[in-house]
């Protein structure tokens, strides 16, 4: 049943999708990179509060 799910083999997007999963990585990685920040910035205040 297992390997009905999963057959072990990773497929690589063609060039038409590569577009569009590069649009979707650097999406991502703009929210990593605010998100990082808004959190460092949450936690100073926080820290700033309990000090």
């Amino acid at each position: 049943m297992a390997s009905a799910l999963f057959t072990g083999r990773i497929e690589m997007a063609s060039g038409n999708d590569m577009k569009a999963a590069e649009k979707t990585y650097g999406g991502f990685t703009v929210m990593v990179k605010w998100g990082t920040i808004i959190s460092a910035i949450v936690v100073v205040i926080v820290v700033a509060l309990i000090a």
